[in-house]
């Protein structure tokens, strides 16, 4: 494995609950955070960091990410935790992948995200964070 593991929406809310140095960084897209929710950073020891993940760009995939990672703190030498979420659990492995090789964390993935993969009648919502009844809030 190329991080430092997988975690459940609940172990990561634990991790990020108990560890006043632990970070959360919700790497999906802005129109994700605004219409679908976000972690309710009340309920943790600091807000989240949102970055969005976009493995895409030509010359090095993952530079964009890293230094918005970087400008919220959160740069290479950084060794407390990160737990990485996107909306359903893989973006976020990406990410994790990626920070670790920065020189980031340990970093983790939290499974199924915040919403969880489609059900058989299309729809999200039925594993992940939310559904797991973990504070979230929307804007």
């Amino acid at each position: 494995m190329s991080y430092a593991g997988d975690l459940t929406p609940r172990e990561a809310f634990e991790l990020l609950r108990d560890d006043g140095d632990a970070v959360l960084v919700d790497v999906r897209t802005e129109a994700e955070w605004t219409y679908v929710g976000v972690p309710d950073a009340a309920a943790l020891r600091r807000p989240p960091v949102f970055a969005s993940w976009l493995p895409v760009e030509e010359d090095a995939p993952g530079a964009r990410f890293l230094a918005e990672l970087e400008r919220a703190g959160v740069g290479p030498g950084h060794r407390d935790p990160v737990v990485f979420l996107c909306r359903s659990g893989k973006r976020s492995v990406g990410a994790a992948t990626a920070a670790t090789a920065a020189g980031i964390g340990p970093s983790y993935n939290v499974l199924d995200g915040f919403e969880g993969d489609l059900d058989e009648h299309g729809h999200r919502g039925g594993a992940g964070w939310r559904a797991q009844g973990l504070p979230w809030r929307q804007s």
